[in-house]
């Protein structure tokens, strides 16, 4: 199947955007663990519904397709609470998708982990065990998936948990999250740069917890304006510019392309004004998942992009430093990557009626569509959108843009 994007004029309207995934997923683990937490607003995205079918689940294998987050922190919660056998398996994909570092450091505080097919690597096997309090030493330069996953399950454990981080930090601001969100429940947590002390804790005070949405998703929104007109304007609820999740950089990142962020009543409202670079040299070791929004823009705008700390892309739902090579070449773009970067100069042709793969990854399909303000645009396997944000072809059409 494959969406025809078309020009259209813009309409000035307020979008809900699903609540966040990564904040959803951590706080469903905190709330199995801790019964009388309750939440709202969590995120209907296939990931999260994966996790949540998973946590009830009473199978012997269970299956998280590409949700990678669910891989990660499910691994841990079931080292720690399961009471039978449970193999945990995924995609083709997501059994290429290094999980090593992560069992060894459960090893190391009384996990029963086994491999199924290849060292390293999903699926494995979980066996029921009790699992100690000690200090670890984990390589933070893989995954802050694996050190959030550990995190996560660390106050249940008796005595708590402490983790030494070593090598080059990857994605910081979602570990600054999974803490945030430990405090915001009542657990103790001391931390500095390299260092992290949970306290135990078995029972909290009962609370509710409203997930804000997803900074992730709407940065396809801060693109959109970037690539409208000059006085174009466009709000997003519930937002909150004091934001758990590193993805709210885009404010400032996004403030370069001419989008000025009004943040009032817990809403967003972006407006276009004048983009005054022509390029653009960002590290986003913190915040990877923007890549490809950041160079779409960067087509759309006639700018020269340099991007670096991309390391983690290669790992992701697809390789996706190759699969933007691909695409972005469409344009008549001379694209360089290297393992954790990506360069072009603007010679790019908005060409229209281009079509694009999106290799089985939701953030392919997003980023390019935003194209859309420029030139008709044509995306395969759509659906793909659904792993995040579930409504996003409905809300595009809510600003104006033709589906077919």
């Amino acid at each position: 199947m494959s969406f025809l994007l078309k020009r259209a004029k813009l309409k000035e309207v307020e979008l809900f955007v699903p609540g966040s995934k990564s904040e959803s997923n951590r706080l469903l683990i905190l709330s199995s663990l801790y019964k009388n937490l309750s939440l709202e607003n969590i995120s209907n995205s296939d990931d999260t519904n994966y996790l949540l079918r998973a946590l009830e689940s009473k199978s012997a294998i269970i299956d998280i397709g590409h949700a990678g987050t669910a891989m990660r922190f499910l691994t841990s919660y079931l080292s720690l609470t399961t009471n039978r056998d449970v193999e945990l398996r995924g995609s083709k994909r997501m059994h290429n998708r290094p999980i090593k570092i992560l069992v060894e450091s459960l090893r190391k505080i009384g996990a029963l982990i086994e491999y199924k097919e290849n060292d390293g690597y999903p699926p494995v096997l979980i066996k029921p065990s009790k699992l100690l309090s000690k200090t670890l030493l984990i390589d933070s330069s893989i995954s802050s998936q694996f050190i959030s996953s550990l995190l996560l399950i660390a106050p249940k454990i008796s005595g708590g948990l402490e983790i030494n981080l070593k090598g080059r930090k990857t994605s910081m601001p979602y570990i600054d999250m999974t803490v945030g969100l430990l405090k915001k429940i009542g657990i103790e947590v001391i931390s500095t740069k390299n260092h992290f002390k949970v306290k135990e804790l078995q029972n909290i005070n009962s609370i509710n917890i409203p997930v804000e949405s997803d900074w992730s998703s709407a940065s396809y929104y801060y693109s959109i304006v970037a690539l409208a007109e000059t006085g174009y304007s466009l709000t997003l609820s519930k937002y909150n510019c004091k934001s758990l999740q590193g993805d709210s950089s885009i404010i400032n990142i996004y403030e370069s392309f001419g989008v000025k962020t009004i943040n009032l009543d817990n809403k967003l409202i972006l407006k276009k004004t004048e983009c005054t670079i022509d390029e653009i040299s960002l590290d986003l070791s913190s915040n990877p998942d923007l890549a490809q929004t950041i160079c779409v823009t960067c087509l759309g705008l006639n700018i020269k992009c340099n991007l670096k700390g991309l390391h983690t892309l290669k790992i992701k739902e697809t390789d996706r430093l190759l699969a933007l090579k691909k695409e972005l070449s469409k344009f008549n773009l001379n694209v360089k990557i290297s393992s954790d970067s990506i360069s072009f100069e603007n010679d790019g042709i908005l060409k229209p009626d281009i079509v694009i793969e999106t290799y089985d990854d939701h953030r392919m399909a997003m980023s390019f569509a935003c194209l859309v303000i420029k030139t008709n645009i044509i995306i395969n396997n759509p659906e793909v959108v659904s792993k995040s944000y579930k409504s996003f072809w409905l809300d595009l059409e809510k600003i104006g843009v033709i589906i077919e």
